[in-house]
């Protein structure tokens, strides 16, 4: 709709990006949409208001049947849509493409790697890393739905001082406790070890010797330690991407790295990119504001800073993308930055191509999260006081139901409320996680939207008969509305395509699930007047909704 008004437009004014200017009313008495003529004031010579008048006129004395009048208001001019041909238009599309509506192939030509996740072993997955891997998913599914392809991609440090500092407290602390997959239980080795280097410093020197052990490979012992408990730490993260509705194309790994990583530095060296400061490999990034960069310590082992390097590396020669997405906390953005800008003193051929989103913290309403402290939520923990919040709600609104049943739905409520609490907001904004309103059943919430959804669903339940088509009658407000929303929903989906941002995807959903509930109270559906037009009305709110959800990584219940 918002063409075909960019259209008459175009055939009565000229002025770049047009489609920047229409606005939408903020009461529907002034019309669906609505062109501000100040930007024609200074090159027509007329007040705002006089070319309003005067575009009012020329348009009206032809529109197409889309729309039903135009009318000028002080320096607006405002475009009423014809609702009956809209309503016709819009769900015969959705009825027509049903899972499809809203799809484009407009990222055909992207090949793009996403990397999103990377939960290091031997430490906490915790509710922050919630939001970096629900942000990863939705982000390659709204590229998938719009044609690109996608690889999505985990890198997981399995290497490095954290590592070396969990097996040093293993060994002499912990050695006698039995190795699992638990998470809770390989996470306390590492806060624990935290915490004795915290009050003794010195033993930090037995740590880092255990590091360059690692680094080395030569202790055997050693690495079969390392192998096992990595080995557990990995299937400790597979068990919540599942639950999460995650998968990876490709796991990369920081030990994979060292070697690249050491080489690269080499290079850096050779060519006069790098230097050596005390003993330590560095780079001097202070001309381009970006501090120094450590690539090797001065013991010879490799940071995590040359290790991203050879990644980089790989991505594009191995994998032949022509795009490369990382997905990384605010407190890794000037990591990223300096990525970036080293792989361009490089003259890395695709340095243009690499680029990162970051966002920000998920903390508790105590305060800030850290793997380090302990001072966080275990993702194990969370979903078992998630769940047994859930399981209450559904067992008071369905008793009848078998445990198996309630156990599901607890599940898929859980991990709505999980992801749309994470994905609602700008990823450059923090959340302060509070469970009880994620898990409300009211307001703006994911298991109030999957409600929305099974509403619809029950609806259609009802109907036992085929009904009979009828002429429409005239759309009441409630309908009105709901079928301008419905119509709404490719551009939604463009904006966040262009934007990557699955907030306005989860805005936008949930306005729809109000405006469906407020349809649902005020307009009958089965044996109304407008019976068979209010049917197709709910089923196109029900694939669209469903899409919508779907973009954000969240499943729909037929029934809660």
């Amino acid at each position: 709709m918002k063409q075909i008004i960019i259209k008459i437009l175009k055939n009565h004014i000229k002025i770049p990006n047009l489609d920047n200017h229409i606005e939408i009313p903020p009461d529907q008495k002034l019309g669906d949409y609505s062109f501000p003529c100040f930007v024609l004031a200074k090159e027509l010579k007329k007040a705002p208001n006089i070319i309003a008048q005067d575009l009012a006129l020329k348009i009206n004395k032809k529109l197409p049947k889309e729309i039903e009048h135009v009318q000028a208001q002080g320096p607006y001019l405002n475009f009423f849509v014809n609702k009956t041909h809209l309503s016709e238009q819009v769900i015969s599309k959705i009825l027509k493409e049903k899972e499809k509506y809203g799809k484009s192939p407009r990222g055909k030509s992207r090949k793009i790697m996403i990397e999103f996740s990377q939960a290091n072993t031997h430490k906490a997955f915790h509710v922050g890393h919630i939001r970096g891997t629900s942000l990863g998913e939705s982000l390659a599914r709204i590229l998938e739905f719009n044609n690109a392809k996608v690889l999505r991609v985990n890198y997981q440090g399995d290497s490095g001082m954290h590592v070396a500092k969990w097996i040093w407290c293993y060994k002499k602390y912990h050695s006698k406790e039995k190795l699992t997959n638990d998470e809770s239980w390989i996470a306390s080795i590492y806060v624990d070890s935290v915490k004795r280097l915290t009050q003794n410093p010195d033993l930090e020197k037995e740590a880092q010797v255990i590091n360059k052990k690692l680094e080395e490979s030569k202790d055997k012992l050693l690495n079969e330690l390392w192998k096992k408990t990595r080995k557990l730490s990995l299937e400790a993260f597979e068990t919540i991407y599942k639950d999460l509705g995650t998968h990876f194309d490709k796991y990369f790994f920081e030990k994979d790295m060292e070697i690249p990583g050491k080489k690269i530095a080499q290079e850096l060296l050779k060519n006069k990119i790098a230097k050596v400061n005390k003993g330590a490999t560095i780079i001097d990034l202070n001309e381009h504001d970006l501090g120094v960069w450590v690539l090797l310590r001065s013991d010879g082992t490799v940071l995590y800073s040359a290790k991203d390097l050879a990644l980089a590396r790989k991505k594009f020669q191995d994998f032949k993308i022509n795009e490369s997405l990382i997905l990384l906390g605010t407190a890794q953005a000037l990591h990223a930055q300096q990525i970036k800008k080293t792989l361009e003193l490089m003259k890395f051929k695709y340095w243009d191509k690499y680029n990162a989103q970051t966002f920000d913290e998920v903390r508790l309403p105590t305060g800030k999260m850290s793997s380090r402290t302990g001072e966080n939520i275990l993702y194990s923990a969370f979903k078992q006081e998630m769940l047994e919040y859930a399981r209450k709600e559904i067992k008071s609104r369905s008793p009848e139901l078998k445990e198996k049943e309630i156990e599901d739905r607890a599940l898929a409520i859980s991990i709505a409320a999980m992801k749309y609490s994470m994905l609602k907001q700008g990823h450059n904004k923090n959340i302060v996680f509070i469970k009880e309103e994620a898990l409300a059943f009211e307001g703006d919430t994911g298991p109030y939207i999957q409600y929305s959804y099974a509403r619809a669903s029950s609806i259609l339940r009802k109907i036992k008969k085929q009904v009979k088509k009828t002429k429409l009658q005239n759309l009441n407000d409630h309908e009105a509305l709901l079928i301008k929303k419905l119509a709404d929903f490719p551009e939604i989906v463009e904006k966040a395509y262009s934007g990557l941002n699955p907030a306005i995807i989860a805005n936008y959903t949930y306005q729809l699930a109000q405006l469906f509930n407020e349809f649902y109270h005020s307009s009958p559906v089965i044996n109304s007047d407008n019976e068979s037009f209010r049917l197709d009305l709910v089923k196109s709110f029900r694939f669209t909704i469903k899409n919508s959800l779907s973009l954000l990584g969240i499943d729909v219940l037929e029934e809660m």
